[in-house]
Formats: structure tokens, sequence, C-alpha cells
């Protein structure tokens, strides 16, 4: 997505949420399940607070967790905005820094990408089919 944006493999990987997301989950999924209710009960039974929060991942297994999703939902407003820049026929110069942004500070970056392609259709909200 950097670096060879509008290149037939980044299109096939990167285009694919079968192969750009799935594995991401599937690990998620993966960890999650055996930690699934200490993650329910310290959620829903009290209010976050950022003790709560530190005291949640304490474990190596929930630290990794948490880099998981941070990871998923990355990669995903990533490829979100990837598509975007792809619509818009943004230029590597433009492209490469936003997508970075999108992987080392995520909501900063699809922020910026967002504002990067404002001239685009957001395709993604509109339905493809009727609605019943």
């Amino acid at each position: 997505m950097w670096f060879f944006p509008q290149h037939d493999v980044t299109k096939k990987i990167v285009g694919d949420l079968r192969i750009c997301v799935m594995p991401l989950i599937a690990s998620y999924a993966v960890l999650l399940g055996p930690n699934l209710f200490d993650v329910i009960m310290a959620l829903a039974t009290q209010m976050p607070t950022p003790d709560i929060v530190l005291e949640l991942f304490s474990t190596d297994e929930m630290i990794m967790l948490a880099w998981l999703h941070f990871l998923v939902m990355d990669t995903f407003a990533g490829r979100y905005i990837w598509m975007r820049m792809l619509a818009a026929e943004r230029p590597i110069q433009i492209s490469m820094p936003v997508l970075l942004f999108c992987m080392m500070a995520g909501p900063i970056g699809l922020l910026i990408g967002i504002l990067a392609t404002s001239d685009v259709k957001d395709d993604i909200s509109v339905p493809s089919r009727a609605l019943e």
C-alpha cells in the first residue's frame, strides 16, 4: 500500500479482506476466546476507567490481544484510505505518508486520509442495492 499502491500484487492482497484482515481477526479470536469472560466482566460490570483497563491488560495474553486489536483497526483504516487514494488518483507522494500515519497513529491517519480524499464519494456509505 505504501510503496506500490497501484501494483497488481498490492491490489490482490489489500483488495481482498480475506487476505488483508482475516488472519489478524482469526488471531484475535483465538486469544479472545479464553479471555472473553474476563473482558466482559471487566468492561460490563463497571465503568471502564484507566485503572480498570491497566488491570485488564496486566497479562501478556491481554497485551497481545490489545496489540492485535490495534493492528486490525489500523489495517482496516489503512485499507479504507488506500481505496480512497486510488479512487482519487492521488500520487504516491501523498498516499504513502498518509498510509504510514494510518498504521502509526490510526485515528489521525484516517482523518488526514479522509481530508486528502475529500473529493471522493464514499461508496461504502452508499448501498449497492435496495434496502429492504
